[in-house]
């Protein structure tokens, strides 16, 4: 496993959480263990624009922390589209794509 790519920097969460690995690894099944783009694309779907950006937040922040760095960014983007009232579609599309890799990813460390 790399300890780096350009989806999960393992070295940088690693510091935030004192450099402990079986933290990091139930702080990233309990990330993947939950849905989240279902509840987003709901939101989407549905034009409640305030959940959505709401549920994009908590990804763009939780990723973050996790240093998911592209899901972080996708996130970051969709979020910044929904709040400007900007067409979202691809964003989304990208959130959902960077999400399935990462969640992949993920799963080689867990």
């Amino acid at each position: 496993m790399e300890n780096s790519d350009e989806y999960i920097n393992v070295e940088d969460a690693l510091k935030r959480v004192g450099g402990n690995m079986g933290l990091y690894k139930r702080l990233l099944a309990r990330f993947t263990d939950e849905d989240h783009i279902g509840p987003l694309e709901e939101a989407l779907n549905a034009g409640n624009k305030e959940e959505a950006t709401h549920l994009a937040h908590t990804i763009k922040g939780v990723s973050a922390n996790l240093s998911l760095i592209k899901l972080a960014a996708a996130a970051a983007d969709l979020e910044h589209k929904i709040k400007g009232g900007l067409d979202h579609s691809d964003s989304f599309s990208e959130l959902k794509q960077v999400y399935v890799i990462t969640s992949d990813k993920v799963a080689e460390i867990v």
